[in-house]
């Protein structure tokens, strides 16, 4: 079979009359929103992102069938079935027609090291609701999103004629500077016209293709056992370059350091640290370019550098990936491993900046788009602060630059979700409050790597409450409404309001109510506002409400304090 060109007009506007369609037998979306972003940078850098694959369809479709995830209903008859490309077409569609409810997507152009034009880069904005608005505000105000180098990605939309929607958005962003705004008008309908132009090519099983063909291509496209990986590879060359298996390596290397498999993949996470050593980023590319006899005499030094990651991150009370906001934090601690210095003092001035580091890289956006350049850069950086080549950490590394990775405020802190998805911020409140000790309000043990396990994820205000009171689900999943209490902890408190659940608590405790203060402190939780929340009745819905909400303000105003000494290399 031969690719077919399409354009991604043609292919929105099939999708939006129904003319293509998935299979009910294919999964549900499924790509992260970090993908959506990479798969959006690739098509605005007019970059190939593969070819698709569609079944045409006769007068009967061979399989049910359904559109994808938020086109409208379908106006014309389905020619063609969709059998792999479903998560980039999903992504392009639900991205440029803005109808996620927890993002938006915006566009800026950024500089990058050894390329002379500026790159696309697109920022996955989370969103969320209170009352009748959609947080942050700035998200919808367009001089607020043209003052932070943003444009809307909607705009850019090829479905339907943009010109009005954007002339009206650029003279909103440049507050009716004509000159400003014609410049913003060009600059998005070029951005546009290529988006609508760029090819996303197709091959074509035919009308009658039977059934079996077609579900067995369909499983053979979209099956990745068979498939080498980037460290695959490198285990053959390496063995072929020094007559040493990589495998015995990393067997070494994981008995060396048992904890690591909680954080991640030992061989992996190796050839990461390589590449950074090597002055490149961790990425696939950086594999296939080492120096494989280098690899395998610095082994001993990469194997030092994990174990004092590993180290590092569970003194500040990071047991393992489920809790750790951002992986690619290990990669570069590892690498920085070799430059710390040695003599007590510039130690601790070494151990303040790596924390600086870390906590930033788990409170900030830095890392939701291209992890592997933005890290390769901090690294560059610390190593210079490091080796005393540079006294500022703002010049140093972008990630201690606020003006380019700002701090999370109020506004993020409440708006976090909840801590048991991948948002790095939602895991960041969680890592700040288990950093307190987060003692169990019942059983007063300490967490710990081996206490980590008997722990759930506990509604402060029980998330039963909430909803029955007809606040929607989504507001109880916050960051905030969470602490890590053993599994009989929260069993015993259920569906009961904070007041009743804390008063029986104290009254178990021998202590008293100082004992159960001192408990909740752990978390880094106000025990005022949680003590006096409820009791509750059936007409009480508002005043439960106005109470999770000023909790969730009074928990955020007791964090940021002391995320900002952390973010700032101290103990809090």
């Amino acid at each position: 079979m031969d690719a077919r060109n399409r354009s991604v007009t043609d292919w929105f506007a099939r999708i939006r009359t129904g003319q293509v369609r998935l299979p009910r037998f294919q999964r549900f979306e499924a790509w992260s929103h970090n993908e959506v972003a990479g798969l959006v940078e690739t098509v605005l850098r007019g970059l190939p992102s593969g070819a698709t694959l569609v079944l045409a369809v006769g007068d009967q479709e061979p399989f049910l069938s359904r559109v994808l995830e938020s086109a409208p209903d379908p106006v014309e008859r389905v020619t063609e079935h969709l059998l792999d490309g479903q998560q980039r077409l999903t992504a392009l569609w639900r991205s440029l027609h803005d109808n996620y409810d927890d993002r938006t997507y915006l566009l800026r152009f950024e500089s990058e090291e050894g390329l002379e034009e500026e790159v696309p880069r697109v920022l996955a904005q989370n969103r969320w609701r209170r009352g009748n608005l959609r947080y942050p505000l700035w998200c919808d105000d367009p001089s607020e999103i043209w003052a932070r180098g943003y444009i809307p990605l909607a705009l850019l939309s090829p479905d339907v004629s943009q010109r009005d929607a954007i002339r009206e958005w650029a003279d909103a962003a440049s507050e009716n500077d004509l000159s400003i705004g014609r410049d913003i008008e060009t600059k998005v309908t070029t951005l546009r016209g290529a988006v609508a132009s760029y090819n996303v090519p197709f091959l074509e099983l035919p009308v009658g293709t039977p059934k079996d063909v077609a579900l067995d291509v369909f499983i053979k496209m979209n099956t990745s056992s068979v498939r080498l990986t980037a460290f695959d590879i490198v285990v053959a060359q390496l063995e072929d370059a020094l007559g040493q298996s990589l495998h015995d390596l990393i067997d070494d290397l994981r008995a060396q350091v048992p904890s690591l498999h909680r954080y991640a993949d030992a061989g992996n996470l190796a050839l990461d640290v390589a590449a950074l050593r090597s002055d490149r980023p961790a990425t696939q590319r950086s594999y296939q370019r080492l120096d494989l006899k280098a690899v395998g005499s610095e082994w001993d030094n990469i194997v030092r550098g994990i174990r004092w990651a590993i180290d590092f991150l569970e003194e500040e009370r990071v047991y393992d990936a489920q809790r750790l906001p951002s992986v690619v934090v290990l990669p570069v601690l590892a690498a920085i491993h070799e430059h710390l210095p040695e003599k007590p003092d510039a130690a601790g001035n070494a151990r303040q900046l790596v924390r600086a580091y870390v906590w930033r890289s788990f409170l900030t956006r830095r890392y939701d788009q291209s992890a592997s350049t933005r890290a390769h850069q901090d690294y560059r950086g610390l190593k210079r602060l490091l080796l005393g080549e540079i006294e500022s950490r703002a010049d140093a590394a972008p990630i201690f630059d606020t003006r380019v990775t700002p701090l999370p405020t109020l506004e993020d802190l409440i708006g976090a979700g909840w801590p048991r998805s991948r948002e790095v911020i939602a895991r960041g409140i969680l890592a700040v409050s288990l950093r307190h000790g987060a003692r169990d309000i019942a059983d007063d043990k300490t967490v710990s790597a081996d206490h980590l396990g008997s722990r759930e994820y506990h509604h402060l205000f029980p998330d039963s409450l909430l909803v029955s009171s007809g606040i929607d689900p989504s507001e109880s999943m916050r960051a905030l409404n969470c602490a890590l209490v053993t599994w009989s902890t929260n069993r015993t408190i259920s569906s009961k309001a904070p007041l009743q659940y804390l008063a029986e608590r104290t009254a178990q405790a021998d202590l008293g109510e100082a004992e159960i203060r001192s408990r909740i402190a752990s978390h880094v939780i106000p025990f005022d506002p949680l003590a006096s929340a409820g009791p509750y009745g059936e007409s009480d819905s508002v005043r439960l409400a106005e109470d999770y909400q000023s909790f969730l303000l009074a928990r955020a105003e007791l964090m940021l304090p002391i995320i900002h000494t952390l973010c700032g290399g101290g103990q809090p």
